[in-house]
């Protein structure tokens, strides 16, 4: 358990960074590029010949092509998290943009060699992943064999690798810098877009009205700005995407997902049909606020005013007791990020906004960024993302090739964890007036991690498709096309407002990580499926599940699904979380009429 005797201040938990480097800064960036670059001269000496090396050949070429991959990990990493909590700071820009240009120049050196591996015959490739000495690079092997009718020549490819950096990464780096800098006026005080994001939770209407003209306002200045870099990356990938042939604009996320087009659009017409689910809760929300219909800015207002907040220490000590009753194991690589410098938490002006865990290599440990306003949802948001951190910490003995999963499967841990630590929250909370306004938050969290990253899936649809059919987008168009994805959403119960059109242009994942969003609605419903097995089996559960984190990237999907019990290729698979979602819904219907609210 964490020693709460002497209150931590929220401001001290600082990431550090420098046991990424053989030595502190610029100095151990570079020393590390170099020493990657030196050892790439050794691979190039194998040029022409890969599909030709024996398996114990091939497994000491992966073991130096490892080596370079992680050398070019920890500096491109180091410099990246550095710019995400100093996105202003023009000597950290300018070390991370030189490192992702000596990274980029290294990486095109080595693109041979998954041009080559993907010519492999069938029958020699199907012999080499199934050579036990090739067992760390078994299913990356599979994964390079994917992308054979998507790759172009290696020239082409170089060109498109080393161009990148002065195109799409710098595009991606313009926009972090400007919306980074967002702040709006609220009560007189300049705050950072996330602090005033965080106020539409005020129990006051008014309040929440003020904060969501004060976001729009503060998102007007640099509107045709993002707009323009959006409109760039899409014609950037659209681009991609017809020079490598892929069939549609998220054909290329879903490959990397290891997910056909077809199961994918299974996902989405699964969850647009259960849209009911959504529009009864803010109809029943609506209600409860004693008005006809909810603002947008509505949304997250709290069905009962609820004062709680969270200080650091408080935090640790829930997130490690509901981990540790889950499992002491997981709960030892919790208390690691905990006891060492691997979080950032607080929020500062030019860092950037919302969560993330950084798995950076597997021969260090990930990092987590927090923007800590001891809300309740930050308790959560804590334990979702060190889900993510478990999970990276436990399949580091995969290696480079085989850590990391497809996005479809990289929420699981993160959404277990989550549900782990809301099922400690509502433990004991018998009075239903108590249990209302924590079922309402878990609602809101569930319809907002499946339902609304599925209406945003919706709108990059429309404006991947018009800006490939039709050309450039406006504003206005953005906006025209993010009220429609909301409002068929939203339904009837939810007014959504002229300034909200604007909105859209916050969301970086429209800008780093095209088509991501479905992900996690996938990851969701999979770990709804995942808990439920728990809450069936009980402890023996566990075993299974720790079994299935520590595999990492190694197996397909569908295989590490198998592990704890869960069928991705049943066609129904999707309805089972949703039903999940809908039991969750009744049992706030029911609370809300025990309260007497409706």
């Amino acid at each position: 358990m964490t020693d709460t005797a002497s209150p931590t201040s929220v401001d001290d938990i600082a990431w550090d960074l420098e046991p990424l480097l053989p030595e502190p800064g610029a100095a151990g960036v570079f020393a590390l590029l170099d020493a990657a670059a030196a050892e790439v001269e050794h691979l190039e000496t194998f040029r022409g010949r890969l599909v030709d090396l024996s398996a114990n050949e091939l497994a000491d070429f992966f073991e130096h092509l490892a080596g370079v991959v992680d050398k070019i990990g920890r500096a491109t990493n180091y410099t990246s998290l550095k710019f995400s909590v100093a996105t202003d700071d023009p000597e950290v820009g300018a070390l991370m943009q030189k490192a992702q240009e000596q990274a980029t120049v290294i990486g095109s050196r080595i693109i041979f060699v998954e041009l080559e591996l993907a010519q492999l015959p069938a029958d020699r490739a199907a012999e080499l992943i199934g050579d036990p000495k090739l067992a760390s690079v078994a299913h990356h092997l599979e994964g390079i064999l994917r992308y054979k009718d998507h790759m172009l020549s290696e020239p082409e490819e170089v060109v498109l690798s080393e161009k990148s950096v002065a195109g799409a990464s710098a595009w991606s780096r313009l926009y972090d810098e400007q919306s980074s800098v967002i702040t709006a006026e609220v009560d007189d005080a300049e705050v950072p877009l996330m602090a005033a994001l965080a106020q539409l939770q005020h129990p006051d209407a008014a309040q929440r009205a003020k904060v969501a003209a004060a976001v729009t306002e503060g998102l007007a200045p640099g509107l045709r700005t993002r707009a323009f870099i959006f409109n760039t990356l899409l014609s950037d990938k659209s681009v991609d995407d017809r020079l490598r042939k892929y069939p549609t604009w998220i054909s290329a996320r879903n490959l990397s997902n290891e997910a056909s087009d077809a199961s994918v659009q299974a996902l989405i017409e699964a969850v647009v049909g259960r849209y009911r689910i959504p529009q009864r809760w803010y109809a029943l929300k609506a209600r409860m606020l004693g008005v006809d219909r909810l603002n947008d800015w509505d949304r997250m207002a709290p069905v009962v005013e609820d004062t709680a907040e969270f200080d650091w220490d408080d935090a640790k000590v829930l997130v490690d007791d509901a981990y540790r009753s889950f499992s002491p194991e997981i709960a030892d690589v919790v208390q690691e990020f905990f006891r060492n410098d691997w979080i950032d938490a607080p929020m500062r002006p030019a860092k950037r906004g919302g969560a993330f865990c950084a798995y950076t290599v597997p021969s260090h440990h990930p990092y987590l960024l927090l923007n800590w306003t001891s809300q309740r949802r930050d308790v959560l948001t804590l334990a979702h993302e060190l889900g993510h951190g478990v999970h990276a910490y436990l399949a580091r003995p995969q290696g480079i090739f085989h850590q990391t999963t497809p996005l479809t499967l990289a929420e699981t841990a993160s959404v277990f964890g989550e549900t782990v630590t809301f099922g400690k929250l509502l433990d004991g909370v018998t009075d239903p007036a108590d249990r209302l306004p924590l079922l309402a938050e878990h609602l809101e969290d569930q319809i907002a991690t499946v339902f609304r990253q599925v209406a945003m899936n919706r709108f990059e649809d429309a404006v991947h498709t018009e800006r490939r059919d039709v050309g450039e987008l406006s504003v206005d168009r953005f906006g025209e096309l993010w009220a429609e994805s909301q409002t068929a959403m939203l339904g009837d119960a939810v007014e959504v407002s002229e300034g909200y059109r604007t909105w859209w242009s916050y969301i970086p994942h429209f800008i780093h990580t095209p088509g991501y969003v479905y992900a996690y609605a996938y990851g969701q419903l999979l770990a709804l499926s995942v808990y439920a097995r728990y809450e069936e089996e009980g402890s023996s559960f566990v075993p299974r599940y720790i079994e299935m984190l520590s595999a990492g990237g190694s197996m397909a999907p569908e295989e590490l699904g198998k592990i704890v019990g869960v069928d991705l290729g049943d066609p129904g698979f999707w309805d089972g979380g949703l039903d999940i979602i809908e039991r969750l819904l009744v049992d706030t219907e029911e609370a809300a009429a025990a309260a007497g609210r409706v």
